[in-house]
Parts: C-alpha cells; structure tokens; sequence
C-alpha cells in the first residue's frame, strides 16, 4: 500500500492494488447519479467512491481490515434506506451505525475495565486499573476517528463497543463485530464514549494523575453535557 502511494498512484488506484474479493472496488469520487448515494452506489454497484484525502485513505484501510463488518453496515444501510427512503433525516439505526462507522473503537479487555468505562469512572479505569491496560487492546474502528487522531486534543471522543477480550486477530474480530451489528441494539447506541487520550500510553500527559483531574473531558456519570461539550462530541 504505502509503495503504491509512493509510486504516484491515486488513491482509489492503490487501494485496489492490495484489495481482494471481500473489499468493494475503489473509484474516483464523481457527482453520484441523481438518487444515488454513497450507501446506496455501494450495495447496488460494489464500488466505493474515493477521494484524495485522508478521510477516504482511512476509510479504505478499513475496509482492508474489516471487510465483513463495512458490508454489513452497508447491507443495514440499503434496508434502511428502502424502507424510510433516503431523506435527509436517516434514523436512529443509521445515524448510530454512521456513528460508529466514523468515530467507533472496540475495546478487548477484562469485565471490570468494561464495567468502569460504563460508569464513567475514569480513576479507576485509567489509574487504579492502569496495568490492566497492557494486557487490554483498544482498537480504532472508525476512519474519522483516525483522521481526528493526526492532530489529537484531549477532548476527543471515541464511541466505544465491548468486545470478547480473547479474540486474537484481526480477522477474528471482523468476523464477530460483522456477527454483532445487531439493528434492534445498535439503534439504540449501545456505545460508551472514551477519551482516547486517557488511554495509558497514547499520550505523555496521562502519565501524571492530574492528567484526568480535567471535568470538561472527563466528565462523572449523570452529569449534564453543556452546549459547547456537545459540540465538540459531535466534532469529534
């Protein structure tokens, strides 16, 4: 992948250089045909449009990786938009599913590191449980989650699904999210939000207590968002 960018291709040109049989065929971005969109192209056609930014470089790197759970997203997607239509409101299933498709990660680890992420308690799930992170695994799933994480800040916000903390590849996990994108569940957005640069070793700064001392990101359960930490959950 990386010697096909270098070599000058385009975008769509090296994904589709590494891509196999699961991945869609990757395409330059044109206006889409009249009551086509992009979910909508790519169930009917197998093709996925592709810009030359890093936006659409991360998505494409995901859908290298995880093949089986793109596509069902997208199979959800196309039943949802034959029976609502493709308005411009999308609905609870599709507006989580867009969620997670942009700003998911799962999170491989014990039940109590789960269970504290749950309650907000982010002393015990950073500090206390601090050395239960390096048998732990969080996992970026959403490309514009990688795309925010080229130029991290402290508020930025991942939308975080439990994952069984003994699957071993990436593979193997493919295969389960694929198996657990579930519409009923995900319509009610069973995520957790996690302040990724809480995580033990994704930056300097955590390494000191006070690090998570900081109420605007590392807000207690129950507490009320503000307009403005609203905003940046939506940005991020």
């Amino acid at each position: 992948m990386g010697q096909a960018l270098d070599g000058g291709r385009p975008l769509y040109a090296a994904l589709n250089a590494v891509a196999g049989a699961e991945q869609p065929r990757f395409v330059p971005q044109q206006p889409l045909p009249p009551g086509r969109g992009y979910e909508a192209l790519l169930h009917g056609q197998r093709v996925c449009p592709t810009r030359e930014n890093l936006h659409d470089l991360f998505n494409g790197l995901s859908w290298l990786h995880f093949p089986r759970s793109k596509w069902r997203l997208n199979a959800l997607h196309a039943a949802e938009i034959a029976r609502l239509g493709a308005g411009p409101r999308r609905g609870p299933l599709r507006d989580a599913m867009t969620l997670f498709d942009e700003n998911g990660a799962l999170l491989l680890a014990p039940r109590g590191m789960w269970d504290a992420l749950r309650a907000r308690d982010w002393r015990g799930l950073f500090v206390t449980r601090r050395g239960q992170w390096r048998s732990a695994r969080l996992l970026v799933f959403g490309h514009g989650l990688l795309e925010q994480l080229q130029h991290p800040r402290k508020p930025l916000t991942a939308h975080v699904l439990a994952a069984p903390h003994a699957l071993d590849s990436i593979a193997n996990i493919d295969r389960w999210l694929a198996a657990a994108i579930d519409a009923r569940a995900w319509a009610a957005k069973p995520f957790a939000p996690l302040p990724v640069l809480g995580v033990p070793g994704w930056c300097a700064g955590n390494a000191h207590e006070s690090f998570y001392d900081d109420p605007f990101v590392f807000r207690r359960a129950g507490r009320s968002d503000t307009p403005q930490q609203r905003t940046l959950q939506a940005a991020a």
